[in-house]
């Protein structure tokens, strides 16, 4: 169920040792979700298993240099993280809607089935695992695979727990054009709000990630259309380079950051939640897509061993409460108020990233250095 990125991953890896699998997607089409998308090495890692890495370049994936943490007033440059020193990795920046048409290709060239607009209403763990349609129709099988987001209908037949509670965050999103060279991630820190900005499609657009503390709460998902006025009203006070991108946005999504409890329970009699179904994250440190990945390739290397499917949340669970604390950490560091502490904080960083920049980089070889494709061999 679910044919975003996880699913269709997870249904690639499947269809690649000969498993019949079935997509079932309550849309009519795949289409684009949102604009950017950063591809970390530990997801990378995933596509490169399944034999998308060189399509992805030349469909224009962006290899990146650099993170860079600038201050919001005039773009002064605090940190500069090198991905350069990534030893033998790549970090890209991609167009989601170019990775989904990929991972579309690689499930079909598998023999995957696709159920295209069918909306899955509720699913029934047993024996044989069901799914029932909003058409009325019925399908079964062996498993079930529950890729269906934040607003999973899975997750409740497998899990019964708290719902989610709202951040105080909300977040927008922009394509503006941008013909540039810059192959950088950029994040301009100021009080309570931060903007990520970086290229896609070899440089021909930049995506503007820009979110704001509040107490007016905004309704979860990347759908939801804004006024361009709000969004530049809420961010006038950045300058530099962002106050140029923020004046050429024009098509502005909007949407409320939610914190969703990881779910205690992730397979029930045949049925396995994947990626935001079992534990969605906030986006600071742009890992939510690259977990789906790392889920997908793990839960079909699961269910294909000898141990089962039960092996597949023992091996994820302390990675991904590991990920989903420091995004949560990334989010109070980007936001700091004028003061002591934010001085301070940004002099560290400043420091650290020129006279240790390989100690700060080594910082992330848990993260980045993650892979599934050797641990799980499919």
């Amino acid at each position: 169920m679910g044919g975003g990125i996880g699913g269709l991953a997870c249904a690639a890896a499947l269809a690649k040792r000969g498993v019949a699998v079935t997509l079932v997607e309550q849309s009519e089409k795949l289409r684009e979700t949102g604009a950017g998308i950063q591809i970390s090495p530990n997801g990378l890692a995933v596509l490169r298993g399944l034999g998308l890495e060189a399509s992805l370049m030349r469909a224009g994936a962006v290899e990146a240099g650099a993170v860079v943490l600038e201050d919001y007033e005039r773009g002064r440059t605090v940190a500069r993280l090198d991905l350069r020193r990534l030893p033998d990795q790549k970090y890209l920046f991609v167009h989601r809607a170019d990775l989904l048409g990929l991972l579309a290709r690689a499930a079909r060239q598998g023999n995957v089935s696709f159920e295209m607009g069918r909306r899955v209403t509720r699913v029934f763990p047993g024996p044989v695992p069901e799914i029932e349609l909003a058409d009325g129709g019925t399908m079964r099988s062996e498993l079930v695979v529950c890729a269906d987001g934040i607003h999973s209908v899975g997750r409740a037949a497998v899990w019964t727990g708290p719902g989610p509670a709202f951040t105080g965050q909300v977040a927008w999103r922009a394509l503006v054009p941008a013909q540039t060279t810059t192959r950088e991630v950029r994040v301009s820190m100021g009080p309570g709000c931060h903007v990520v900005r970086y290229p896609l499609r070899g440089g021909e657009l930049m995506n503007l990630v820009a979110v704001q503390e509040r107490d007016a709460w905004a309704e979860e998902g990347w759908h939801h259309a804004d006024d361009p006025a709000n969004l530049r009203a809420a961010f006038a006070g950045f300058g530099g380079p962002v106050a140029d991108l923020l004046s050429q946005a024009e098509d502005v999504s909007l949407w409320g950051l939610f914190r969703h409890p990881v779910a205690d329970t992730w397979v029930r009699d045949g049925v396995a939640l994947l990626g935001d179904a079992a534990h969605p994250t906030l986006p600071f440190l742009a890992q939510g897509a690259n977990l789906a990945l790392e889920d997908a390739w793990v839960l079909a290397a699961c269910a294909l061993s000898a141990e089962g499917l039960a092996a597949y949340p023992a091996a994820r669970r302390k990675r991904v409460q590991r990920v989903i604390d420091a995004a949560s950490a990334n989010a109070r560091n980007y936001h700091l108020r004028p003061g002591l502490a934010r001085t301070a904080a940004h002099l560290a960083l400043s420091l650290g990233s020129r006279a240790a920049p390989g100690l700060m980089m080594r910082r992330f070889r848990w993260l980045y250095g993650h892979d599934v494709t050797r641990t799980h061999p499919l």
